[in-house]
């Protein structure tokens, strides 16, 4: 038996590297803000925010997703709604747990009734403590083999980089978390810088400012509505919006208008840390492949490429020729997808 048969046998991989018609194998970009399930022959068949609403007193879970966000800010004390990952890690190893059970259950159908083989999309930067934790939530939701995968590297793969060559590619993957900044070459991230930042940490620091600035205290959901509204890295967006909230003084419902310069302010903080961490990168670079990225540029993914402006902000930083992917909120999965469909050729990407 060849070596390719031998992997075939061990992932369950028919002999031309896909997965046979009754494995039930996903793809999975577990993330801080949202969770994508591709499955093959199907493609994307689940897209929710990673959000779970739990009964206090029982345990019981009353939603997941978009019903769960929907209900963020609005419960009683005898309802939390949580988000169980933080930074791009599991925090809260039951939350993640129930919530991927109900996802499973979305995703499969009677079909793919089996428990499913799952690849998921984890930071770089991830700790063996980390993995174990994806590993066990994910088996316990249901899964009967866990397989992980860098989150550059399938980004990579996704947008369609040409990761198995000696030619050097760079990826900054920003998500809701973490962002993930990768040179890859040969299989392998030859330089990285990986932070905790993210999405999640410019909705934070859009309700900080509000508060300090405007005296209006506002929601995760009214902070990340207006990051996607006026959120902009550009000096001449000149747009403005009216925001609602309540009156961080008087403690009574106002309504403010807030422009995009004031939002370009108060992105400052966690965009400066996505510059540095690019440079840091770079810096990292070998020289050889510093020269392929002079000539190829950088690709962005990830949801946090869509702030208006960055990619300008980015080249004007480091000099260099910045591309967002056209699919950069999906291009994760996507790339776990294919990695997915043929193991074998895939094998060096995935994390022992």
């Amino acid at each position: 038996m060849g070596i390719r048969n031998i992997f075939a046998r061990i992932t369950g991989s028919d002999s031309s590297g896909g997965t046979g018609m009754f494995s039930s194998a996903m793809a999975i970009d577990l993330g801080t803000a949202n969770t994508i399930i591709h499955q093959l022959d199907r493609g994307i068949v689940l897209e929710e925010p990673s959000v779970i609403a739990i009964e206090r007193d029982t345990g019981n879970v009353l939603a997941v997703g978009r019903e769960a966000k929907a209900m963020l800010g609005r419960t009683g004390q005898d309802i939390s709604v949580i988000h169980p990952l933080k930074d791009g890690v599991i925090k809260e190893a039951t939350a993640t747990m129930a919530m991927l059970r109900r996802f499973f259950e979305q995703a499969q159908t009677r079909r793919f009734s089996m428990r499913p083989r799952v690849l998921v999309c984890v930071p770089s930067g991830i700790t063996e403590v980390e993995i174990n934790a994806v590993r066990t939530s994910l088996e316990r939701a249901g899964a009967r083999e866990v397989l992980l995968v860098p989150e550059p590297l399938a980004a990579a793969v996704g947008v369609g980089l040409p990761v198995e060559s000696a030619v050097g590619n760079m990826v900054v993957d920003i998500g809701g978390g973490t962002t993930e900044v990768a040179v890859i070459s040969l299989n392998s991230i030859a330089a990285d810088s990986s932070i905790r930042v993210g999405g999640d940490e410019m909705n934070e620091a859009i309700i900080g400012y509000m508060k300090k600035t405007a005296y209006l205290l506002i929601g995760e959901r009214t902070a990340e509505m207006v990051k996607v509204q006026l959120g902009s890295m550009l000096e001449e967006d000149a747009r403005e919006e009216e925001v609602s909230g309540m009156d961080a003084t008087y403690g009574i419902p106002k309504t403010t208008t807030v422009k995009a310069s004031q939002i370009r302010s108060a992105l400052q903080q966690p965009v400066n840390a996505i510059i540095q961490a690019v440079q840091q990168g770079l810096e990292r670079t070998p020289p050889e492949l510093g020269r392929d990225i002079v000539n190829r540029g950088i690709v962005l993914t990830g949801g946090g490429a869509l702030l208006r402006g960055l990619d300008v902000l980015l080249t004007r930083e480091t000099g260099l020729p910045i591309r967002i992917a056209d699919n950069p909120l999906s291009c994760t999965v996507l790339g776990a997808g294919i990695i997915l469909s043929d193991l074998y050729r895939y094998r060096k990407l995935l994390i022992n």
